[in-house]
């Protein structure tokens, strides 16, 4: 099995920023810590800070690998054009959110990339990603 696990704005700050928040970990040693929980996967991992790139990526990886999990940061509350791109694919994608996006502010309460996703993961700190991938790995 083939996932890709996006990450979208700021989230190459983790472990720096707020991490009363986000967490102590860095973004690197997440997907390390995923990568070594399931050996058996082959995981890809990108990040970026850019919108356009995120949907390159989406496209790219909708048609080259079995699964995402995906991360859009900020980008989950205004992106249309990110939700635009995870609908047009077929395999299925998990959004995850480190932080409880239901407990901050009122903005961070609708994911607009969400609703094209089969799953929404908020709040389980950086398990969230392995839970995602639990499910995934389990529903193949």
């Amino acid at each position: 099995m083939k996932v890709g696990i996006i990450n979208g704005p700021n989230l190459n700050m983790l472990g720096v920023r707020e991490p009363g928040v986000y967490g102590y970990l860095s973004l690197d040693s997440i997907i390390e810590n995923i990568r070594g929980e399931f050996k058996n996967i082959e995981i890809h991992d990108f990040q970026s800070n850019d919108e356009g790139e995120i949907i390159s990526k989406v496209q790219d990886w909708g048609i080259s690998l079995d699964a995402l999990v995906i991360n859009p940061g900020g980008y989950a509350h205004t992106s249309v054009a990110i939700r635009d791109a995870i609908a047009s694919v077929t395999l299925p994608v998990i959004e995850v959110h480190i932080s409880n996006i239901h407990s901050r502010e009122e903005f961070r309460h609708t994911t607009i990339t969400g609703g094209a996703c089969k799953a929404v993961i908020s709040g389980l700190g950086a398990e969230g990603y392995s839970f995602a991938l639990q499910h995934l790995v389990g529903s193949n």
